[in-house]
């Protein structure tokens, strides 16, 4: 077979196969460091119609648009000053910032129920919705609240928003509980990899797998970014699929059915994550493309730099066979260890229904902010707009973009009567040749069920004005719609083709059986964050709208790769490298980092879940009763059975 001739011509190229992937490594690193820019760095879906309103604010005015604004929240000891806050904004937002407060609009929905509370809405001069535009904005509310707090001295003033909420979780950085467990899951990964590869030379195999398929397949990814938008969260992706995807294949039985089985869970992949590409989505195609180069790298670097790394790290051995005690076919808790095998993939494909079941109850969206962080300026903020009646919804305020001849005033007003609205108004100076802007403050954050009716009702409510609604508020909609809305559609496509590559490697029947549980893995990885984070202590209220398409992404790839090859153990080894990986790194307080990883480490375990033994086949594989270090000689390619002349009945 041609895998086979490739893998002859690395043995007998070796030196040349090493300088190659060596190169790819190092220069292919610095090229992937420095190609960072081209990818999408906003994080929010495109195409739809807020973001086209965005895209619009964002150019005639140069700040706010999908970017949230800071709240400067104050409280008088006495008598409430708005003018004397509306002075003090002026001076402390900057030049090219854009105010509105009471002083304002003369809108009570800007004063708390204590009636001695206000707050004001600050979008700073620098606002675009990339990594740097957020940063800027970050320091642009330490200067605020230093400013007001100068000009306020007999006040007590904080500065809250999204974004301050987010750059405080960053800073609280890990206590000591979760520096513990960060080391324990990286003493654990090191544990795994050194008991499964059995030499501290083997597990640099799978390492150094990985690391030469990121780093190729992040530059080929940064050069279809020069033609077409991809987005940042790739960087997230690339790594863990080709961790967990390399330590796979390292943990099978070499020979010619482990090439093949890579060549064929490689193809299923990318098969199946070049059709994801083709939808016209931002977040579909970046990890389409994503996924599609990782399993192209991976399995050329498998073919090529596998078998030349073989002398180095010597032979992988076959894993010790599962011992069941004897007591528990006595008990008729199993019939030997077909019992073992039938029960357990029972439990597991019950659990893995069990929580794609939850995933249809995912609400797409940012955590709430009272879920971002628990302490730091920013909380003291939030707890001060609360504490005074103001709802948190003011957080996400949305920016109608008025065309020229239309009524700024009367926009407002009508927007002011759409249930769920607190205050709608036009200030005087949110206007430019051609155009005005009208801020409505809706009451519901926006990835609540209240919320996204608020932003529904307001579209209806300014049809045919020519107005276009756009705003940090939009943003999780339009996920929804734009992307969400085509997986009814993407999800089956990719599925079709992973099964036709399949299908015709390895038969129909093996085929359906993989391509459904990979489909399992992805819903249940879904559903795993619904139960963690949605209905669990964080009480987030919504997940993160990118982090579910990455996540379950990566659990269709990796368990495609699984059930294309020799089972064993290798997802089980697998699953727990990936996940002590990822807890390894993304432990701490920050809310969207540890809701990623918490979905990584859950899309490796639900597939181990198949894995133990290979989910719905019930049989244990002879190799697990065989004397450690035998490998078998060969392995039929189509159903993993071992070849009756070598292993006999």
């Amino acid at each position: 077979m041609w895998t086979e001739r490739v893998r002859t011509a690395a043995l007998r190229h070796r030196v040349a196969v090493g300088v190659v992937w060596l190169l790819v490594l190092l220069l292919g690193g610095a090229v992937a460091v420095l190609g960072l820019g081209r990818l999408d760095q906003s994080f929010t879906a495109s195409d739809g119609p807020g973001h086209r309103a965005n895209l619009a604010v964002q150019e005639r005015y140069g700040n706010g648009a999908a970017v949230a604004p800071l709240v400067a929240v104050v409280t008088w000891p006495g008598t409430r000053d708005a003018q004397a806050l509306a002075d003090a904004l002026e001076r402390a937002a900057g030049p090219g910032a854009r105010t509105v407060s009471y002083a304002a609009t003369g809108d009570e929905g800007f004063l708390g129920a204590d009636g001695r509370t206000e707050y004001a809405l600050v979008y700073p001069a620098a606002g675009k919705p990339d990594l740097a535009g957020l940063t800027a904005v970050e320091e642009a509310a330490v200067t605020l609240r230093a400013g007001l707090r100068s000009a306020l001295p007999g006040a007590r003033v904080e500065v809250t928003g999204v974004l301050p909420l987010q750059h405080d979780s960053a800073l609280a950085g890990p206590g000591a509980v979760a520096l513990a467990a960060k080391a324990v899951c990286a003493v654990g990964l090191l544990l795994v990899l050194v008991l499964a590869f059995r030499s501290p030379l083997g597990v640099l195999a799978p390492l150094l797998l990985a690391a030469v398929t990121s780093v190729g397949a992040l530059v080929l990814v940064e050069a279809v970014a020069g033609f077409t938008e991809i987005s940042f969260v790739v960087v997230y992706l690339v790594p863990v699929t080709a961790l967990v995807v390399a330590v796979q294949r390292r943990a099978r039985p070499p020979g010619a059915a482990a090439a093949r089985a890579a060549v064929t869970g490689g193809a299923a992949g990318a098969a199946a994550c070049a059709v994801l590409a083709l939808f016209p989505a931002a977040f579909l195609r970046s990890v389409g493309v994503a996924g599609l180069a990782v399993c192209a790298v991976g399995t050329a670097a498998a073919l090529t730099l596998g078998p030349v790394l073989e002398p180095v790290v010597g032979p992988r051995v076959v894993p010790r066979p599962v011992r069941i005690p004897r007591a528990l076919p006595a008990a008729g808790l199993v019939q030997g260890d077909r019992g073992l095998s039938a029960s357990l993939p029972a439990v597991g494909l019950a659990l893995l229904v069990l929580l794609t079941g939850a995933a249809t109850q995912l609400r797409v969206g940012n955590p709430e902010a009272r879920a971002l962080v628990a302490s730091g300026p920013a909380r003291d903020g939030l707890d001060l707009l609360t504490a005074a009646g103001v709802p948190s919804g003011v957080l996400n305020p949305l920016e109608v973009l008025v065309p020229e001849g239309a009524d700024a005033a009367a926009v407002a007003a009508r927007a002011a009567r759409v249930p769920g609205v607190l205050l709608a108004a036009a200030p005087a100076d949110w206007r430019r040749p051609g155009s005005a802007l009208v801020v409505v403050v809706p009451e519901a954050e926006p990835m609540t069920a209240a919320g996204a009716g608020t932003v529904t009702a307001l579209r209806s409510a300014l049809a045919g004005t020519g107005a276009l609604v756009g705003g940090s508020g939009v943003v999780d909609r339009d996920l929804v719609d734009g992307v969400y809305g085509l997986l009814p559609y993407a999800v089956p496509s990719a599925a079709l083709a992973s099964f036709g590559v399949l299908a015709r490697r390895r038969g129909r029947g093996p085929a359906a059986r993989a391509v459904l549980g990979g489909l399992l893995a992805a819903g249940a990885a879904a559903g795993a964050l619904v139960v963690l984070w949605q209905w669990g202590p964080a009480g987030t209220g919504a997940v993160t709208g990118w982090v579910p398409l990455v996540v379950g992404t990566f659990a269709f790839c990796v368990s495609l790769e699984r059930s294309s090859g020799d089972p064993g153990r290798a997802g089980i080894v697998a699953a727990g490298a990936g996940a002590l990986a990822v807890l390894a790194v993304g432990v701490g307080p920050q809310v969207e980092l540890a809701l990623l990883v918490s979905g990584f480490a859950a899309g490796a375990v639900v597939d181990a879940l198949a894995a133990v033994p290979a989910w719905p086949h019930p049989r244990v594989h002879p190799d697990w009763s065989r004397p450690r270090g035998i490998i078998p000689s060969s392995i039929d390619d189509r159903d993993h059975r071992p070849d009756r002349s070598c292993h006999g009945t």
